[in-house]
């Protein structure tokens, strides 16, 4: 099993000083989440002085959690939803003309459960153009969801997932394909 005490977290896995990231965190606490609603240019700015690459027209929500926003790039006219979790303690790329749907959660860490020290890792995560992630969608550590393809409501995604289909379920599968009429 585990034995937590022996448990390190590997050199620069946060990508900044822990000063920058305690500043990040009071950035979201006290100007990100409590601005108004239809103040995405104000949220774009705070997330492009930490880092993040965002596209022009993305639609952040202000109470999205974004855990280390310098491992973040989001295309032009992508939209992140209500309480949408991006844990990018691994890189996540979003694409242009995305929509991630409220309460979805990309996880791009884990950890070894193999081995007693639990290490962690992270896995880049990314979501190509074109895409929907509807309602409440995990995305695993890794993960690459192809061009145009939606996943639908509550589905769980822990393997890649191919250009314009239809994909549901936990674990997600291609159920028909994406057509646009």
């Amino acid at each position: 099993m585990q034995t937590l005490k022996d448990f390190t977290l590997p050199k620069n896995f946060r990508g900044r000083s822990g000063i920058t990231v305690q500043l990040w965190w009071f950035t979201q606490t006290l100007l990100f989440r409590p601005s108004p609603q239809i103040f995405y240019g104000w949220r774009r700015f705070l997330l492009r002085m930490f880092g993040a690459k965002i596209g022009k027209n993305v639609i952040i929500r202000p109470n999205v959690t974004i855990t280390y926003p310098w491992k973040v790039s989001i295309g032009d006219d992508s939209w992140i939803g209500d309480n949408v979790e991006l844990y990018s303690l691994g890189p996540i790329e979003i694409g242009k003309n995305v929509v991630i749907s409220q309460r979805s959660y990309l996880c791009a860490a884990s950890h070894r459960y193999d081995r007693e020290n639990f290490p962690i890792f992270s896995q880049k995560i990314i979501i190509k153009d074109e895409c929907w992630l509807a309602t409440d969608v995990y995305v695993a550590p890794g993960i690459t969801v192809g061009r145009g393809t939606v996943v639908g409501a509550r589905s769980s995604v822990f393997k890649d997932l191919p250009a314009a289909k239809v994909c549901v379920g936990s674990p997600a599968l291609p159920i028909k394909d994406r057509t646009v009429g």
